[in-house]
Formats: structure tokens, sequence, C-alpha cells
């Protein structure tokens, strides 16, 4: 073996990692350099240069197998070594155990039965808040009412459904939810007597449904959502330790939520504050169409022709210019 043999290791492997083919392509370039550079296959006879290279690779063959086996052996070995000692170590302990009945724990080992413990403890005090938990007033804010009066006939179909509060949404006594065209924030508060980590909680978000709790109790929300949402926008915080906070990114920007799920009391849209939304998040084409939607819906709510009548009003009128012989007295808009 030569002492210098890998002295062209850094050229032969920048060359070899340009062969994608592997070690058989690497193989053929040096074989076709051999016979275009050299005469090795014309310069002896076939049974010579053939001879030559099994020489050269059984050679290199036997050196690989005995290196291959020495790593074997000492992999073997270091193995055993280990296996023994754990093995007389657990001998050891399971000695001092049977002699003192008294055995010594690892850090880790001490960790884990503190840990289990106050996972215990904090079980109990979940289970014992479990009646309160849930029946808590979302907010400071009074509870959504019911519209029990209404200015003309056009409302009447709004009677008894709830109004919205300050936030476009509906605030009742276990959580409450406000909302702009482009999402909806719930906040359902906890009466815990600690501070709410995130695996005391479940939430479960899902492209129409919604689930949240404390582990190991009865959720207080778990339903189908008004309308789908974007799962992979939406997102969950816990908020001074007592209140867990969601946020649900609409799919549909156009349109208000009447109630977070379809269990839920409903609300009256018709009575929602759009300038509380911000419009100005949105882009021109949607906010167009937002602003126009608003706009419809305020003239119908003043007994008004919406931009949609004021559009055939105007056809009608160019109508009437153009054929002044006719009759329109009898003419009226559905």
């Amino acid at each position: 073996m030569s002492a210098n043999e890998d002295q062209f290791d850094n050229i032969l492997l920048a060359l070899a990692e340009k062969h994608r083919g592997g070690v058989p392509e690497f193989l053929h370039t040096l074989a076709s350099f051999l016979r275009r550079k050299t005469d090795f296959y014309t310069g002896a006879k076939q049974a010579e240069w053939e001879k030559m290279l099994l020489d050269v690779f059984r050679k290199e063959s036997k050196l690989a197998m005995a290196a291959h086996e020495e790593k074997l052996k000492a992999r073997e070995a270091t193995q055993r070594l280990k296996d023994e000692k754990e093995r007389a170590e657990r001998e050891a302990r399971q000695k001092e155990m049977d002699d003192n009945k008294i055995c010594d724990i690892s850090d880790e080992e001490a960790a884990a039965i503190i840990k289990e413990e106050e996972d215990k403890k904090r079980q109990q005090l979940l289970d014992g808040a479990a009646g309160d938990s849930a029946r808590v007033t979302a907010v400071n804010e009074e509870l959504s009412k019911p519209i029990e009066k209404v200015d003309d006939d056009t409302e009447k179909d709004e009677l008894g459904k709830l109004q919205p509060n300050s936030g476009n949404g509906c605030t009742l006594d276990k959580y409450m939810w406000t909302q702009t065209l482009q999402e909806v924030e719930l906040k359902i508060p906890f009466n815990v007597p600690f501070a709410l980590r995130a695996r005391d909680i479940v939430v479960n978000i899902g492209k129409k449904t919604l689930k949240v709790g404390i582990k190991g109790q009865e959720p207080v929300i778990d339903g189908e959502l008004y309308a789908e949402v974007k799962q992979e926008e939406s997102l969950w915080v816990i908020q001074d330790n007592k209140t867990v906070v969601i946020t649900l990114e609409k799919i549909n920007r156009m349109n208000w939520w009447s109630r977070l799920v379809t269990t839920d009391p409903e609300i009256s849209t018709r009575k929602i504050n759009p300038e509380s939304s911000k419009l100005s998040d949105l882009d021109g084409e949607t906010r167009s169409m937002v602003e126009k939607m608003m706009y419809d819906q305020r003239q119908k709510e003043m007994g008004l022709p919406t931009s949609e009548d004021r559009k055939k009003q105007d056809i009608l009128e160019k109508f009437k210019q153009q054929h002044p012989e006719m009759d329109f007295s009898k003419c009226k808009f559905n």
C-alpha cells in the first residue's frame, strides 16, 4: 500500500461528484480515458490487462473488507461494554433496594415525579372549577338584548333578534364575539383559581367548526360556525392568564355574521354599524362592492331607492325621452 495513496483524494472526489450516475459512470470515465489517451487496451493482450484490473480491485476489496470487519468488531466490543455496564448498574441498584428498601433516583426521574404530582393537583383544581369555569359574563359589557321595538314595518323581521354589541357581534353569558368584514374575534373567560396555560385548553378550529373548552370538561363551544374560515390564518392566545381569545379569518369578506355558531341566538345584521369596520383594509374592487352593499342597506332602511333602483329609473327616463308618445304613468319597479 502506498504511503501517499490519499494524495489524489480531493481531485478524485471532485471528479466523482460530477458523475450523477454514481460509481458505474465514474468507472466508465476512467476506462474511456485509458482508451482515448493511452495504449492500455492495445499495448498488451486482453488477458493481461484484465488480470491487472482484477488484481488491483481484489487487493482493494480485501483491504476494504478487513477495515469493515475491524469496525464491526470495535462497535460490538463497545456495545458489549455498554451493556455490561448498564447490567452492573441495574444489579447494583436492585441489590441496594433489596438491602435497604431505599433507592436514590436521578434528577430526570425526580423531575418526572414532581411534574406528575403537579399535573394531578392542577387537574383537581380544574375539576373543582368545572361548575363555574364557563358561567361568567364574557366582559363587563351588558348582555345582548332582544329587539322589542322597530321604527317601521320594514324592520318587523328584526323583532326578537338580539341587538349587536359595540363590536358588531354578540355578548352572551359564556362568551362574547365581535366582527369586522374580515374577521371575527371571540373571547371566552374562565373562572379558575390559577393562571391558565396552553396545555389546559382545547381549541380545535375547523373550516366551519369550532370547539373550545378546558381539558377534561364539557366544551364551552362545540358546533358549526356561521360561515367558513381560513384555518391557516386563524389563531388563539391566552389573555391575562384567564381569557382565551380566538381570531377567525373569514373566507367571505362581503357578509356580516348573524351568529357565531348555528346554535347561538341570531343578531340583527341590519343594526350593525358599518363605520366600525376598517374598509381601508380592503382592496379597491372589494371596497367598492362593500360600500355599494352598505349604501343599499341604508337606503332600504330609509325606504329610499337602492343603487339598482336608481339605475333602472335612469334607464326608464332615457326611454321616456326617446318615446314621448308612450304613456308611462302606470309603470312601476318591482
